[in-house]
């Protein structure tokens, strides 16, 4: 799941300036609203909890993450089209809220893992992310997952503090991290 040589100075290139765009995105998040942020019975209820395995079968990441002040789950297939719009916009978050307390985890939903880790490793990796599967559909059928993409918040107290369906953008991504960590 890594750059392939050659790359890695137009990755980490392209991320810094994109870290840059998202910082200020953040700053401008509270002048918006997010059209896309939807309603869910998670909505101010405990996240659900499991243990799932990482895409490269190096272990497993809890959900949520207890050392995280703010958990994002991103449901996720390579073969879903609006997925690779928001991939850059989440590297980029994950890049601009290190060392924040952030943690973004991943989810392949209904993807082969050989397909999943060929979409990740084609769109860029980040050692900030936990890149998981999802056997049996458990955290989907936990989530509620309506359709793909979808991305959820998690507070520090383990609640889920808002949903957002469709691909994803710095600015909402931002806007959210910022008012959970702010409160």
């Amino acid at each position: 799941m890594k750059n392939k040589p050659g790359r890695m100075g137009i990755a980490v290139g392209s991320l810094a300036v994109i870290s840059m765009a998202v910082i200020a995105a953040v700053f401008a998040a509270r002048l918006s609203n997010n059209p896309q942020s939807a309603p869910s019975p998670l909505i101010g209820a405990q996240s659900p909890t499991m243990t799932l395995p990482l895409l490269d079968g190096s272990g497993e990441v809890a959900i949520p993450d207890p050392g995280a002040e703010v958990t994002i789950i991103n449901f996720f297939a390579s073969w879903c089209l609006e997925c690779r719009v928001e991939h850059a916009d989440l590297m980029a978050v994950a890049d601009a809220f290190q060392g924040a307390g952030v943690r973004l985890i991943q989810i392949a939903y209904q993807d082969r893992t050989s397909d999943a880790i060929a979409f990740i490793n084609e769109l860029g990796v980040s050692p900030l992310v936990h890149y998981t599967s999802d056997p049996d559909s458990r955290a989907a059928i936990s989530f509620g997952v309506f359709g793909i993409p979808e991305t959820y918040f998690i507070g520090p107290q383990g609640t889920v503090t808002a949903r957002i369906t469709g691909p994803s953008t710095a600015l909402q991504l931002g806007e959210e991290i910022d008012r959970i960590l702010l409160n």
